[in-house]
Formats: C-alpha cells, structure tokens, sequence
C-alpha cells in the first residue's frame, strides 16, 4: 500500500513539473493558437470555454493510457496508480486554476492565506501578458517566493 500511495504521490508532484514544462514550451510555444486566448481578458471573449481547454483533453491522454494499460498488463498494475496522481493533479489543477483564480465557476469563496494570496499574485504577473513571449510564473502549485511577499502602503 505505502508503494502505490508513493506512486500516486511522485505522479502529482511530476506533474507539477510536466505542467510547467507544457506551459513554458508548448502553450508559449507551438501551442499558442489554443493557448491565446486564455491570456485575452474575459470581455473580449465569447462564450464559456476556450480553445485553451482543449490542453484538458491533452492532459487526459497520458492519465487514461495509464489506467488502460495498467489494467490490462499484470506486470504494470503500478501505471494504474500513475494514471491516478494524473488524475488528481488535474482536479487539483481544475479547481485552482479554473474555479479559484479564473471563476469560471461560483463554486467556493475567495480563499485567504499567504499561499492562495501568493498563488493568485503570480498567476496575475503570468497573465501581464498578452503574447506568448517574455512572460513569468508558468508553474500552478509551486510558486516563488516572492509572490508570498505583501506590498505595504506607506502611511
């Protein structure tokens, strides 16, 4: 059991890092058509979903092949726990990402803790930009310590 929680465990933290990677190289990269507009304010957009949301169905693909063969293949039972820590990642990325800091669904309040604050200050510096070049901050769950830093007004 503690294996499989490990496996889980390692598929969620790599997946911090397969996300950053996709978005540093294939979103402002050659993937940009389907990212744009994710970075383009909302008034200017129409309708619920983007072309952005199409990245989701990309993410699923490695999750579900793991499931599949993971059930299919004895000897790879452990990708069944990989495909899981994928899966979790994306919840987990779903409901920071799209629900928490974009609100494209009313479902929770505003958080307030130094780590929701920092994780929406460097979101917001990530989105500063609308091109696909000289942006920041293309991780989800990890963010630098800077964002943790408040700006105190003088009195």
């Amino acid at each position: 059991m503690l294996i499989k929680i490990s496996v889980v465990l390692a598929a969620v933290l790599a997946m911090e890092a397969v996300a950053w990677l996709a978005h540093r190289f294939i979103m402002h990269g050659f993937g940009w058509n389907w990212h744009e507009d994710h970075h383009k304010p909302h008034f200017e957009k129409e309708g619920f979903f983007e072309k952005n949301d199409l990245f989701f169905v990309v993410f699923a693909v490695p999750s579900a092949t793991s499931f599949i063969i993971g059930s299919l293949f004895e000897s790879y039972h452990l990708l069944i726990y990989v495909g899981l820590g994928i899966l979790i990642y994306g919840i987990i990325y779903f409901l920071i990402h799209d629900v928490y800091i974009h609100r494209r669904f009313n479902w929770f309040k505003q958080l307030d803790n130094p780590y929701s604050r920092a994780v929406l200050r460097a979101h917001g510096a990530h989105h500063n930009k609308n091109t696909k070049e000289d942006c920041e901050s293309f991780g989800l769950l990890f963010v630098h310590p800077r964002y943790f830093k408040t700006t105190r007004k003088s009195a």
